[in-house]
């Protein structure tokens, strides 16, 4: 089983220019974004995503805008 790459919250908002609010509302607009991965139990515990799902979401974008 491949360990995913992990991309943190924050460096993923920085990435795309998005403050975590605009990040929630990605998430709740776009169902094929992928979904965060939380780290643990607390409210405070880290969110991540994974690098390989977010990037097949941008390839899925750059496909879409040529049709």
């Amino acid at each position: 089983m491949e360990t995913p790459n992990l991309i943190p919250q924050h460096a993923l908002c920085k990435a795309m220019g998005l403050s975590p609010n605009g990040l929630r509302k990605l998430l709740q607009k776009d169902p094929d974004f992928p979904r965060p991965i939380k780290i643990g139990t607390e409210k405070q515990s880290p969110v991540f995503y994974d690098a390989g799902e977010y990037q097949n979401w941008i390839e899925a974008k750059k496909a879409g805008r040529a049709a």
